[in-house]
């Protein structure tokens, strides 16, 4: 793990799906079984490196990839017919390691917190969320609370507004996939990638933007506990 120097957060914002858990496997089977129903053949690893992204702008892309190309509208039912499946099968997501320890350390710090995630609605997040088991609900700003979602910078910049953070070269974005990264270069952020739960190795994410790249988000708590 490379250290470079980074000053105390202002503000960490949190991705969900493979950072906090491991849910990836799942959104791909997702993905490939509602562009299959769509008639959009696509493979697993392309549909892999596409997670964390805007949901209509992968319909779009899985589609345009194979020639066919569609609407926004037709692309926004393939997302939402994704979100479904997604929410039958994310029965029992596993939590990644450091979640509770690096959250714990930024309550004790006095360093606002918060969950940004691409995904579309409560019904996608609201098991995740109750398998972590926080002790106090978080906030949450999900792709249904923005007109783009990543790798455009508005759920980051949404979530840092809620969070009445002014400097955003302060606010930490800890992420699993380029799209993380992107997104927080984007909003002016510091872009940190973490590999646990991860589709893409820590090359990828550093070419993408991180500043930092780490193995689990135990690695974290060191840098905010000082």
């Amino acid at each position: 793990m490379t250290r470079p120097a980074l000053s105390a957060p202002a503000a960490v914002l949190l991705d969900l799906d493979g950072t906090l858990v491991h849910t990836v496997p799942t959104r791909v089977d997702a993905w490939i079984t509602a562009l299959t129903e769509f008639g959009i053949p696509t493979d697993r690893e392309y549909v892999a490196s596409m997670i964390g992204s805007d949901g209509c702008q992968l319909a779009r892309d899985a589609g345009e990839r194979v020639g066919i190309p569609m609407r926004r509208d037709r692309a926004g039912l393939i997302d939402a017919r994704h979100g479904k499946i997604y929410a039958e099968l994310n029965t029992a997501p596993v939590v990644l390691p450091g979640v509770h320890e690096l959250t714990e350390a930024l309550g004790v710090a006095g360093i606002p917190w918060a969950i940004a995630t691409s995904s579309s609605g409560s019904n996608q997040v609201r098991a995740s969320i109750s398998a972590i088991g926080f002790a106090d609900p978080p906030l949450v700003v999900d792709g249904s609370h923005v007109e783009h979602a990543k790798p455009a910078p508005d759920l980051f910049r949404l979530a840092a507004a809620k969070l009445e953070v002014i400097d955003l070269s302060g606010c930490w974005c800890v992420g699993d996939a380029t799209w993380d990264m992107l997104a927080a270069v984007a909003a002016g952020m510091v872009a940190i990638g973490v590999t646990a739960g991860s589709a893409v190795d820590a090359r990828a994410l550093a070419a993408s933007g991180a500043q930092l790249v780490v193995a689990t988000l135990l690695d974290l708590v060191p840098l905010v506990a000082s």
